[in-house]
C-alpha cells in the first residue's frame, strides 16, 4: 500500500521497461507505474513521457528529412496519454523524446536532424555528451539550478516551431531549446536525461538530475514548483 503522500506517477517508456526512470521516481518519493504503450491511468497523479526514438514526422505534417524509423504504436499510445492527462489537468513531465512528443501534441514541429556541427555537440555513438545550458529567469530550471549549468545530451532532433501554450525555459548552444514549460498547466519538459544524472547514476560533470524528479513529485503532490 502506498503512503498517503506518495504520488502515483504513470511512466510511458521504451520496450526495455525504463528501469532508470522507475528508480529515479522512486528515489524522489513517487510511486512509479511504468509500461510500454500503456493506456491512460487517470488514477495516477501525474505522467512522465520518457526518452526513446523519433516520433513519426507525419505527426507534425512533414515528410522524412532525416528521422530515424518510428515506433508507430508508441506514438499513438503516448499522444493518447498526453491528451488524457492534459484534459484532466494533471502534471506532465517530458524527457528527451517526451519533450518532443509534448511539443508535437500541442501543434509544434521538430527539426528532424540537426546540422552536423550542432549534431556532434548533442549526440555520440559512445554515449552521453555534456554541454552547458542557460535557463530563463523565473523558470523551474532556473529555480532548481540557477542561470547556467551543465547537462548530458543524446539527441539528433530538436524543437522547431513551439506548440501552443509552451515557452522555452532553457537553451543550449545557438539557441537550441533545451527545456519547455507551461507552468499554469503544470507541463514541464527537458531535452536532457535527468534519470542518467541522479541517484545511482549521479555523475560529477553535470548538475544532479534528482532535483528534476523531486520537483515533479512535489508538483504531483499538489505543491507549487520551486
Amino acid at each position: 500500500m502506498r503512503a498517503a503522500d506518495q504520488p502515483k506517477i504513470q511512466l510511458s517508456c521504451a520496450p526495455d521497461g525504463g528501469a532508470n526512470y522507475r528508480a529515479a521516481v522512486a528515489g524522489a518519493g513517487g510511486l512509479p507505474g511504468a509500461g510500454y504503450c500503456p493506456a491512460p491511468d487517470l488514477t495516477c497523479d501525474g505522467l512522465i513521457l520518457c526518452g526513446g526514438g523519433d516520433i513519426h514526422c507525419a505527426q507534425y505534417g512533414q515528410e522524412d528529412r532525416g528521422s530515424h524509423p518510428p515506433d508507430l504504436e508508441r506514438d499513438r499510445a503516448e499522444l493518447a496519454l498526453f491528451r488524457a492527462f492534459f484534459a484532466a489537468g494533471k502534471p506532465i513531465l517530458g524527457i528527451c523524446r517526451g519533450l518532443q512528443l509534448i511539443n508535437v501534441a500541442l501543434g509544434g514541429t521538430l527539426i528532424q536532424d540537426l546540422p552536423r556541427a550542432l549534431r556532434d555537440l548533442h549526440t555520440s555513438p559512445q554515449g552521453d555528451l555534456v554541454h552547458t545550458v542557460r535557463a530563463r529567469p523565473g523558470s523551474l530550471l532556473h529555480r532548481l539550478y540557477g542561470p547556467g549549468f551543465s547537462v548530458n545530451s543524446a539527441h539528433h532532433q530538436a524543437i522547431d516551431r513551439l506548440g501552443e501554450g509552451l515557452t522555452v525555459s532553457a537553451w543550449a548552444e545557438q539557441d537550441i531549446p533545451e527545456a519547455l514549460q507551461w507552468e499554469d498547466r503544470r507541463i514541464f519538459a527537458v531535452q536532457f536525461h535527468p534519470e542518467r544524472m541522479s541517484f545511482a547514476r549521479r555523475r560529477p560533470d553535470t548538475v544532479d538530475g534528482e532535483a528534476v524528479f523531486r520537483a515533479f513529485v512535489e508538483i504531483c503532490r499538489g505543491n507549487a514548483p520551486g
